[in-house]
């Protein structure tokens, strides 16, 4: 069964800096449309948004997808009060610069996309959006890891292109995209109608804690044999160099090293996702402003 991922809105949902960033850090379903839940209780109905698109098949029916940002009672995001209070301050400081524009994170896996990603969208009051969930949703199958399996990479890239072609239509969102996006030039046109930020983390931290997790859910690293750290550093330091060149096209990059220095923290994994995010409203806004500044000069 043909099937081609398209969306519909049913509810009013408002519609290079850092020099060049250095080189110091390193679908088809045949349905009529996919229902996705926004968060704040928001009723979305994303219909008419898209034609339909003969790319993959699918098994299965219609499906009803729910990609809002939620948090269990008592579960806390913030990390002080007085991060939650900066975050705040700086997120009213940065809205009226974004002017509705969606934020996509870039970066490699294990970067902390999705917890950063949730936290803007939560201070931001955007929703929140994983274009890899939205994938798997798209073709009904549960993992990415899976569609590796059953088809390809290049049968995973294709839909992931389909779905960045969507979100960037919308407004008002934070995306949080899979490491590998930033390899087709096509993903980058779709991206720069919002603004991209680049979560830039040290190989090493990231192989630490892909390997505390395991490998599983990671289709480009599950393959590779042996200790898991190892095997993840190997892996990644293949990956950056593959995509060296593609991270730095988004428009802010928040080094994460450089924080940590600033900070004098030794490792990066003590910086805590708020700061992180803080960060990333931080670096936004100077580019945003910037580019005020330029166009009144």
């Amino acid at each position: 069964m043909e099937a081609s991922v398209s969306f519909s809105l049913k509810s009013s949902y408002l519609t290079k800096n850092d020099t060049k960033f250095g080189r110091k850090c390193t679908g088809s379903v045949r349905a009529s449309s996919l229902q996705l839940g926004f968060q704040r209780g928001q009723t979305v109905d994303l219909a008419n948004l898209t034609r339909n698109r003969g790319s993959i098949k699918s098994r299965n029916p219609p499906l009803k997808i729910s990609c809002c940002h939620k948090h269990p009672a008592g579960t806390e995001i913030h990390n002080s009060f007085d991060d939650a209070l900066v975050l705040k301050r700086k997120a009213q400081d940065v809205l009226p610069y974004l002017n509705e524009r969606c934020i996509y994170l870039v970066g490699m896996m294990g970067s902390g996309k999705t917890t950063v990603g949730k936290i803007l969208s939560e201070v931001l009051g955007y929703s929140f959006f994983d274009s890899d969930k939205l994938v798997e949703q798209a073709v009904g199958i549960p993992s990415v890891a899976q569609i590796f399996k059953e088809h390809s990479e290049a049968f995973f890239r294709d839909n992931e292109s389909e779905v960045l072609k969507d979100l960037s239509t919308m407004r008002r969102l934070v995306v949080a995209t899979g490491g590998g996006a930033v390899i087709r030039p096509l993903n980058w046109k779709y991206m720069k109608h919002g603004i991209s930020v680049w979560l830039d983390v040290p190989l090493d931290a990231l192989a630490r804690r892909i390997a505390a997790v395991g490998t599983a859910s990671r289709p480009l690293l599950d393959k590779e044999s042996g200790d898991p750290y190892t095997k993840a550093f190997a892996k990644l330091t293949s990956l950056f160099e593959q995509r060296s060149d593609a991270y730095p096209n988004a428009d802010v990059r928040v080094c994460l090293e450089d924080m940590a220095s600033k900070q004098g923290l030794s490792d990066v994994s003590a910086l805590t996702p708020s700061a992180i995010a803080i960060e990333a409203l931080l670096k936004i806004e100077i580019y945003l402003t910037e580019k005020v500044a330029a166009r009144n000069s």
